[in-house]
């Protein structure tokens, strides 16, 4: 989990509570960091600890804790500019929800190790529609706080109350997967379907034309068969054609079965794709001398993937990003993808170049400034590591210092008192009187010729040996020291905490 969120719930608690209740919260949470740095990956456990601390030692209910943190997100996020994002995501907020589900897409740039939830829309009216919710993430409260989040969204950006109902919630395989309910406003539903227009039989192109445009398109019909595959794509994986294509790639996203009919119902997400097994550079003599059954065999074109998302390693794999299109003529759906290429190394090691890539979109564009641009990032971020490792070890000894200056507080006054003082009581309503006390004076007999006969460290150890003592049986009668001096000790019982067998304590 990236720092970013739990920073949020962190100003949240401190605006909200004050600074004692959040160093409160994180004591008893077990939560090590005193501050958290947005850029840094923090434990999962960090945010479930926190806001079960949270609801406890605030007094509310967890649901609603994580629904305030939600709605807290989306203004806390401003001073990072990532509002800018959010009001330019859709002219409406069906058009925000659709694309929902792209939106941590968008922020991958920044944040490349994202584990992103998904979304999907579906049954939708003038009156609202259904939402989707899949996270890998398990913890139930998530649903909560992104509940939270689109309740603060329509009302900053949209103008609207949105009704959030859970119509189901379940954990499928290894992620949770909740429908939602949501009610507004969605006239917008109505007012923007888009009218069909005629096409001019002289705009007409020819297919091959077309996919010379899209050197990374798929073209699969209902079987899931290949029947087209760019000339790009091509030059890194020969021979797809005719085989299935769930068997070649592995669906990202959106979180779905890669099917026919799951991926016709989500033609509004972003889809990502990633090679079943790794790329082999045309380069390797393995590679060209392979014959076609050889190829196939090695990438396992006929028999499903059953690959686990943590066994995968992300080294030679193809990933593709782009967006899937059904075309009623051809019968099938095309997909218009790129590869997603985070440098030059991994399009190196994919055996892809820069002129595979399509000349009228970025692609080649982001490869090149990604890689100028990536020392920049990784200096700065370092930076950001060392600064926050320094502030860390600075709070650390900070704690140790107070917990020191109580330690020696607590020794002068007792601890209910001192506890009253430092919350801003006044000290003369902390006086109190007691009706029944019990109070022991002791001196040692014979303490001046003692003193007469050995060394001072001598007398300093053995006082120093028997109040040691004195101060164990204190503690385990729950009896209050109230002084020593040179060899008297002084000890009360039923103050301040009255209690009735003072005496034989």
């Amino acid at each position: 989990m990236y720092g970013l969120v739990i920073e949020s719930i962190v100003a949240y608690i401190r605006k909200t509570y004050g600074d004692d209740k959040w160093m409160e919260i994180r004591k008893h949470g077990k939560v090590e960091q005193h501050s958290f740095s947005t850029h840094l990956i923090y434990p999962e456990t960090t945010i479930p600890r926190l806001v079960e601390t949270a609801a406890q030692l605030c007094g509310v209910t967890r649901e609603d804790l994580l629904t305030d943190f939600g709605r807290f997100f989306v203004t806390f996020v401003s001073q990072y500019g990532y509002d800018k994002i959010l009001r330019v995501l859709g002219r409406h907020m069906r058009d925000f929800l659709n694309g929902l589900d792209n939106l941590h897409e968008y922020m991958r740039f920044s944040y490349p190790k994202l584990r992103p939830p998904s979304f999907f829309v579906e049954k939708e009216t003038e009156h609202g529609l259904v939402l989707h919710y899949r996270s890998k993430r398990r913890y139930g409260g998530y649903v909560r706080y992104v509940m939270g989040q689109i309740k603060s969204v329509g009302e900053t950006f949209y103008g609207l109350d949105i009704d959030i109902e859970v119509l189901k919630e379940e954990f499928v395989g290894n992620m949770v997967h909740v429908t939602l309910q949501l009610r507004f406003d969605n006239s917008a539903f109505l007012t923007e379907k888009v009218s069909s227009q005629d096409v001019l039989d002289e705009m007409k192109i020819e297919s091959d034309l077309f996919f010379e445009a899209f050197p990374f398109h798929i073209v699969f019909t209902e079987d899931m068969i290949v029947k087209s595959a760019g000339n790009g794509l091509a030059n890194v994986m020969p021979d797809i054609e005719g085989h299935d294509i769930s068997h070649i790639f592995i669906l990202r996203r959106p979180m779905v079965e890669f099917g026919w009919e799951q991926v016709l119902s989500h033609t509004n997400n972003v889809f990502e794709l990633e090679s079943v097994d790794n790329i082999q550079k045309k380069e390797d003599p393995a590679c060209e001398n392979a014959s076609e059954d050889d190829f196939s065999q090695r990438l396992n074109f006929d028999s499903p993937s059953e690959v686990s998302d943590v066994n995968l390693p992300d080294g030679m794999k193809l990933h593709l990003k782009g967006q899937m299109i059904w075309t009623p003529e051809w019968q099938a759906i095309l997909f218009l993808g790129t590869p997603v290429l985070p440098h030059l190394t991994a399009m190196f090691d994919t055996g892809l170049f820069i002129n595979d890539l399509s000349l009228h979109d970025n692609s080649r564009d982001l490869v090149l400034a990604g890689t100028q641009t990536s020392a920049e990032l990784k200096l700065a971020l370092d930076q950001e590591q060392v600064k926050s490792k320094k502030l860390e070890d600075n709070m650390k000894k900070l704690d140790e210092e107070m917990r020191r200056t109580d330690e020696l507080l607590y020794q002068m006054i007792p601890r209910q008192i001192a506890d009253r003082l430092r919350a801003g009581e006044p000290a003369l309503d902390t006086c109190q009187v007691f009706d029944h006390v019990t109070i022991l004076f002791s001196d040692v007999v014979g303490f001046t010729m003692i003193c007469s006969r050995i060394s001072p460290l001598q007398v300093v150890n053995m006082l120093n040996s028997m109040y040691s003592k004195f101060d164990h049986l204190c503690a385990l009668h729950e009896t209050y020291k109230v002084e020593t001096i040179g060899d008297a000790y002084v000890v009360v019982s039923g103050a301040p905490e009255e209690v009735d067998d003072h005496a034989e304590r």
